[in-house]
């Protein structure tokens, strides 16, 4: 059983009885966490909830072994992304030879489930032109509500707006729903790693 199918087997030794809700009630409202981790697996991405930098790093492992990837197979254009999550990799710079491209995100849209990138990440270059692999790793205070809060958020920060904002959310082949900023994207093998650190 490979390391994911351990991670998302269901554990139906203990069952609980949950009282009906009514259904002239409107549905409970999930978290916001739980929202966008729905709507982000039902469009086909591989997602792991870490506590710790450790379990970063413990996941991180797995997946590049799993995989059978090498440290110069992992393409990292963002430096900081092995500083802030405390990673121990050399990864390549070279583009054309990568299997796997690691990097963070401006926001997570929970209404969709998918992820905003933007010139921080992917510089000028398109989607595209990366390895049909990738690995996100953020954390949870990159969680929005819907893509206008996203995009909003990113022009109310102090620094430069960045340029090349671009939606991921075709993690399926067989996805056919998508919006103005992810039209024509190719589909993407996408593991996002998610650090617990509260919510703004």
């Amino acid at each position: 059983m490979s390391f994911f199918n351990r991670f998302f087997k269901k554990d139906n030794s203990k069952k609980v009885n949950k009282p009906k809700q009514s259904k002239f009630l409107p549905p409970k409202k999930a978290v916001i966490e739980e929202r966008f981790i729905s709507k982000f697996v039902n469009n086909g991405g591989k997602f792991l909830y870490c506590e710790t930098h450790s379990e970063i790093k413990y996941n991180f492992d797995q997946i590049l072994n799993e995989n059978g990837w090498l440290e110069n197979d992992v393409l990292l254009l963002n430096k900081n992304v092995i500083k802030d999550y405390e990673l121990q990799i050399k990864p390549s710079s070279n583009l054309n030879n990568s299997k796997c491209f690691i990097t963070d995100c401006e926001n997570l849209i929970a209404s969709d489930g998918s992820i905003l990138i933007s010139s921080n990440q992917i510089l000028e270059k398109k989607i595209d032109e990366f390895p049909n692999n990738f690995i996100v790793i953020t954390d949870t205070t990159k969680l929005k509500n819907t893509l206008s809060e996203g995009l909003s958020e990113i022009k109310s920060r102090k620094e430069e707006i960045p340029s090349n904002i671009t939606s991921i959310k075709n993690f399926n082949s067989a996805q056919t729903n998508v919006n103005f900023l992810s039209h024509g994207r190719t589909m993407k093998n996408l593991y996002l790693l998610m650090l617990e650190k509260g919510i703004n």
